[in-house]
């Protein structure tokens, strides 16, 4: 019988992204910042996507802090009990990149033993758990927190990096053991980031050790590291004694499922000219006799490096071969182990767009690797409630947000288009998104952040990977963006461009949406699988003398698009505005107040939107409010700095309070939406709310001028026909999706081309 026939179906597995990593005297807790703390009922929402198990925390600072005598099961008893019922099997993780409660660490010898009191704790209370993952990521863990200086205890040198990787798996030996005493079927299953090194011919040793040193925790867990281990000497140099090994050895504790953490940026080339790299990336190398290093590299890969500063940078962004593919690694973990694999964490902090591409080259990788018997039982989404300032390896609490399967920025966590794809493929269902016609950034030649060099792995050259042009492929099926001339139509096609999303940008004449047959035309040639109206009638004070013009373009040509794209089932997005608002409230409005518009721009908005969503309820109606954009000439801030620059006073009404919007954020968030299948009125505006003036002595005073040559004015002086609300202001009861206008400003500053 052939085996590979017998392979259970690839499971569909997730995970909750809850990292307890301690900077300093500080912790940084995931579930804290997620909410899932607090949020029990998120364990419904993810038992609706069809997963098997999932990766859940029952970590050990946060249940037993003061020991295990005094340990607080309350949380895990009421979370473990609902996934029992809800028929999903928990992975249980006991550190995840923590160094235990704040009397402890990865260099206390005492570590290992505490760690399995903790184990067997938890065993007991729990007997019918049968997989744990006492550590995760023991090796990533032990370098960032040992040898890079960036997680507690801050080491910086070789000796601490062993130190705390022997710690960890011993821990997660004696963790099994106890968890074993009380049920002896509980599976190990054991986490890593298997990242491989690239580098220039003359970096070739240093590469060679660092990819041999990626496999030494499962090596040491196996029991493997003899005399004959290539790392023997390295090992002992550092510290380690032929004790400790023999211990290893002889309490071997082989994983049964390993687990691969894998991300883009995991990858890492070395490269030791470093002018074309910022500093932050530049390795300064501390020389060392050459008689410290064993000149039998089959025995010892640590080698005297020979330059004095190298980069270590991502090599997606620089190596000219294309990033290796899953089935590589896969392949490769498989031959050197012979245990079962899976995917335990598949994440992307990008682009909606981009996070399906990266899910699905997994997937479909996984599925091709397992047609030639490589064992590989589960793809873990990673992680169901994104990821909290991962970007700067969670050492500094920005706020910086990653959404994963669910976006934590609404009232309640927002399904993405990720959650719509897993409730597929978990029912072993094909996913199709139009957006996948495209493959990903790292598949695209216009990847690269550095100049393109010929890299290699050791001292094998790469092989050649084809990879895609820029151009997005012919065949993909685009966005329509109707407007080619307004500063919105324009942002969507170049935000479309670099997001990889097919698109098409048509003018009044190619389209026009007060007549229907110019509409079907376009569709019925572009066949697009979403049409975004940027186009309008935009002149809010000749409205007043143009009403009909204003209404016909506004409304009925809006109404119009929305008829033709409901009877071919194409998604729409119409904008709107604060205008629609008679500016009568203290407190920002939201998508369900009332509208009231006080002119004939404000009123044709407001039409629309009760005849778009008439005509096509599944439309996305997006309000948004004084948007400016780096790349227009004409918007208020830019107008504002070149009157300034120019010597010339500008004039601002006082008392006019908005939220402005930046455009650049505005259309990324639409496409967000978009993809997500999102309909409905959205309100889009940065957070804050400010005076036109005001707004404009701000940027002014950032951008170098004097404030005083802003000339306040109440609006009833500033010559406009059509009246406004004085109070404007957006918020959203449906998700605040959009950064604060602080923030929004300072990258307008940095970013602005006119």
């Amino acid at each position: 019988m052939d085996s590979r026939k017998a392979m259970p179906a690839l499971a569909v597995w997730a995970g909750v992204e809850c990292t307890v990593n301690r900077v300093g005297d500080r912790y940084f807790d995931q579930m804290e910042r997620n909410g899932h703390a607090t949020r029990i009922e998120d364990l419904d929402r993810f038992a609706g996507l069809g997963i098997e198990a999932i990766r859940y925390p029952v970590l050990w600072e946060r249940t037993a802090p003061n020991g295990v005598d005094h340990a607080d099961w309350s949380w895990s008893d009421q979370r473990l009990f609902r996934l029992r019922q809800l028929g999903i099997r928990p992975i249980v993780g006991l550190v995840h990149h923590g160094s235990g409660p704040s009397h402890t660490s990865l260099v206390d010898p005492t570590f290992p033993a505490q760690l399995a009191k903790f184990a067997r704790a938890v065993a007991a209370r729990y007997p019918w758990i049968d997989a744990y993952t006492p550590v995760n990521e023991p090796l990533t863990t032990a370098r960032f927190s040992g040898l890079y200086g960036v997680w507690y205890p801050h080491g910086r040198d070789h000796a601490t990096f062993v130190r705390a990787l022997f710690i960890e798996c011993k821990a997660t030996i004696l963790a099994m053991q106890a968890i074993r005493q009380i049920n002896p079927d509980a599976q190990l299953l054991q986490t890593e980031d298997f990242c491989r090194v690239y580098s220039t011919p003359k970096l070739a040793e240093e590469a060679a050790f660092q990819n041999q040193r990626r496999w030494l925790g499962f090596d040491l867990l196996l029991g493997w590291v003899n005399e004959d281990h290539p790392l023997w000497n390295y090992l002992l140099q550092n510290g380690a004694t032929v004790a400790e090994l023999e211990w290893f050895a002889a309490n071997a504790c082989p994983p049964d499922v390993i687990g691969v953490n894998h991300y883009l940026t995991s990858d890492r080339l070395l490269d030791e000219n470093i002018e074309p790299y910022p500093p932050q990336f530049h390795v300064h190398v501390e020389k060392q006799a050459q008689d410290d290093f064993s000149e039998n590299t089959s025995k010892n890969f640590r080698v005297n490096i020979p330059v004095d500063a190298y980069v270590d940078v991502e090599a997606v962004r620089a190596c000219a071969d294309a990033p290796s593919r899953m089935q590589d690694l896969l392949n490769e973990i498989w031959q050197r182990y012979h245990l079962p694999i899976a995917i335990t964490e598949a994440h992307l902090g990008c682009t909606r767009e981009e996070q399906l591409r990266w899910l699905k080259e997994i997937w479909d990788a996984v599925q091709e690797v397992r047609t030639t018997g490589v064992e590989v039982q589960a793809v873990t989404a990673w992680s169901l409630l994104g990821a909290y300032d991962w970007n700067s390896l969670v050492t500094q609490m920005n706020n910086f947000y990653e959404p994963g399967v669910f976006d934590l920025r609404s009232p309640y966590p927002r399904p993405t288009a990720i959650a719509k794809m897993l409730q597929q493929l978990a029912k072993q269902l094909t996913y199709d998104h139009p957006v996948l016609d495209v493959p990903g950034w790292w598949r695209r030649s216009d990847r690269f952040f550095y100049p393109q060099i010929e890299c290699c792995i050791g001292h094998k050259t790469l092989n050649k990977f084809l990879i895609a042009d820029s151009a997005i492929p012919a065949e993909a099926r685009p966005l329509l963006i109707v407007g080619a001339t307004g500063t919105l139509g324009q942002a969507f096609a170049r935000l479309c461009e670099v997001r990889g999303l097919a698109h098409v940008l048509l003018s009044r004449q190619q389209m026009d949406i007060t007549d229907r047959a110019s509409i079907d035309a376009a569709l019925q040639m572009f066949h697009p699988w979403a049409v975004i109206n940027a186009t309008g009638y935009v002149r809010v004070d000749d409205a007043e003398k143009e009403p009909l013009l204003c209404h016909r373009i506004n409304t009925t040509g809006a109404a119009t698009l929305a008829e033709a794209c409901a009877d071919r089932g194409i998604a729409m997005v119409k904008f709107s505005s604060d205008l629609v608002f008679d500016g009568n409230c203290v407190d920002p409005y939201l998508e369900s107040d009332t509208v009231a518009p006080l002119n004939i721009y404000g009123q044709s908005k407001a039409i629309a939107e009760q005849k778009v969503l008439a005509a096509h309820p599944d439309s996305l109606v997006i309000r948004t409010s004084a948007f400016f954009s780096p790349w227009d000439a004409y918007n208020f801030l830019t107008i504002a700095l070149r009157c300034l620059s120019a010597g010339q006073p500008f004039l601002a009404a006082s008392d006019i309070v908005v939220s402005p919007t930046y455009v650049p954020d505005l259309v990324n968030a639409t496409l967000d939406l978009v993809v997500d299948g999102e309909s409905g009125i959205w309100h889009l505006a940065n957070v804050g709310a400010i005076a036109w003036a005001d707004l404009a002595r701000e940027v002014a005073t950032l951008a170098g001028f004097n404030g005083g040559q802003i000339q306040s004015l109440p609006a009833k002086e500033m010559d406009w026909i059509a009246p406004r609300p004085a109070y404007s202001v957006l918020a959203s009861e449906r998700g605040i999706l959009l950064p604060s206008l602080g923030d929004a400003i300072g990258r307008y500053l940095n970013e602005k081309v006119v």
